[in-house]
């Protein structure tokens, strides 16, 4: 089991953020759109920035040159829960972290296994990256989930927030 504490979701956005904008990212235009009032993610923060740090790195790559964007986003979202398997108990995850960007999109191809290992289509790709990022976030319990189409990806993170007594 990983070290979990209460993170501040806010505060790894913006460190992966001035990390891009200082190397990788360099001309790409970020958006963010934050709900100020999130409660903590109950969570590792070396591990989420390696979560966010990937994801905006694959998204840095895939907008184009000239307007590239890439937006950040969070939201508290009510009701929604993930079953645990073997069990009767519901997960809570209603933080929701979102990296959109403008890009070409994922091909068909590819989106039946996105998350395994060595899936890539980058020509010095290894194909770690993505399923790395869906490890970790099952690590923490979370869910990851993406929607492609022409001009714009979205990687949608759901965690679960610091419960009273939690994290400390």
């Amino acid at each position: 089991p990983i070290q979990r504490t209460a993170v501040n979701i806010h505060e790894v956005l913006e460190h992966v953020r001035r990390l891009a904008e200082s190397g990788f990212a360099r001309g790409v235009r970020f958006v963010e759109l934050y709900d100020p009032s999130l409660p903590p993610v109950l969570g590792n923060r070396d591990m989420l920035v390696q979560v966010l740090l990937n994801l905006v790195k694959n998204a840095a790559e895939a907008v184009p040159e000239q307007g590239g964007e890439i937006m950040l986003s969070t939201a508290y979202q009510h009701g929604v829960r993930l079953a645990v398997s073997g069990s009767e108990s519901r997960l809570h995850l209603p933080l929701v972290v979102t990296v959109q960007d403008n890009g070409s999109g994922i091909p068909d191809s590819l989106r039946p296994n996105l998350f395994d290992p060595f899936v890539t289509t980058k020509h010095n790709g290894k194909g770690l990256g993505l399923a790395l990022v869906a490890k970790i976030i099952d690590d923490h319990g979370g869910l990851i989930e993406f929607d492609s189409q022409q001009r714009r990806t979205t990687f949608r993170l759901k965690l679960p927030m610091v419960e009273q007594g939690e994290g400390n």
